[in-house]
């Protein structure tokens, strides 16, 4: 069996019912299941994590963005933590069976559709950065959405990895990594 862990991060703290909508279009996914799910009024952000085998967290993550873009409006959200994107990050974490090279994959194969079918720019950091500049998540971030807005499509070095060179105009754009796997993480179970 291969395990891995997603933990997208949603520009959405406040509103309950807009990340149930979220959360239910990941975990339609056959094989993925939801481990947590955490919401942040101050900081106007929640942080869901899902697991199951790669492919089927690559389709449910993928299904939160697509949901996230449609119901999370960056030009009229307020909050403290630093954000870029209706789905600001989205991490694949090894688990079982699967190496930090796969994770970096998943957030290749990731990017790409994400760039291609809903046009939201993606930027890859830490293990799948395309370029070193890229591999701390604050240098991708910076400027926020409202300075991606005016920097990418006039700046080269603001250029996506994947999608247009134009942020999206409500969903921002997105940062996908590979990271290292968290301790503990070893000691779930999962029944069926």
């Amino acid at each position: 069996m291969k395990l891995v862990e997603c933990v997208p991060n949603f520009s959405e703290g406040r509103r309950p019912e807009v990340l149930d909508e979220i959360v239910g279009v990941m975990t339609a996914v056959p094989g993925v299941r939801l481990l947590d799910r955490e919401m942040d009024a101050d900081h106007n952000r929640a942080v869901v994590t899902i697991i199951g085998e790669p492919e089927a967290v690559l389709e449910g993550a993928f299904r939160g963005i697509e949901r996230a873009s449609k119901v999370i409006d960056l030009t009229k959200h307020e909050g403290e933590h630093p954000r870029m994107g209706a789905t600001d990050v989205c991490p694949f974490v090894p688990v079982k069976g699967v190496t930090m090279d796969d994770c970096v994959e998943l957030a290749n194969k990731l990017g790409q559709r994400v760039g291609e079918e809903l046009s939201i720019p993606v930027f890859l950091y830490e293990a799948a950065a395309k370029r070193p500049e890229r591999e701390n998540l604050a240098k991708c971030r910076k400027g926020q959405f409202e300075g991606l807005c005016e920097e990418i499509g006039t700046n080269p070095e603001r250029d996506p990895d994947y999608g247009p060179c134009k942020i999206h105009p409500t969903a921002g754009a997105i940062a996908t990594p590979g990271e290292t796997g968290i301790p503990f993480l070893t000691s779930i179970v999962l029944r069926t």
